[in-house]
């Protein structure tokens, strides 16, 4: 399964959670909410590091992949022999 699923579920899985868990206190809708995202994220902060590492990374290899098939299409179109360096 791809990080970013991974990840997305995982922190859709603890809001949901936490929001049940608000449900039987009395307040209202739009406060339990607002706790259940705060908490969720302050959560996800510390226990979700390595997914979130993980899906960071897939994403610069994904922008990187396209950065360098860019490059390599511009360099095509305008004739070149050679594609230029990418800079990191």
């Amino acid at each position: 399964m791809s990080p970013t699923v991974k990840y997305t579920l995982a922190r859709l899985g603890l809001f949901v959670v936490i929001f049940a868990v608000l449900i039987p206190i009395p307040m209202g809708l739009f406060l339990k909410l607002i706790l259940a995202l705060a908490f969720s994220a302050t959560i996800s902060w510390f226990f979700l590091r390595t997914w979130r590492d993980q899906m960071a990374q897939q994403l610069a290899d994904t922008v990187d992949k396209r950065r360098a098939d860019k490059a390599k299409l511009r360099s095509a179109l305008a004739g070149d022999d050679e594609p230029p360096a990418t800079a990191p």
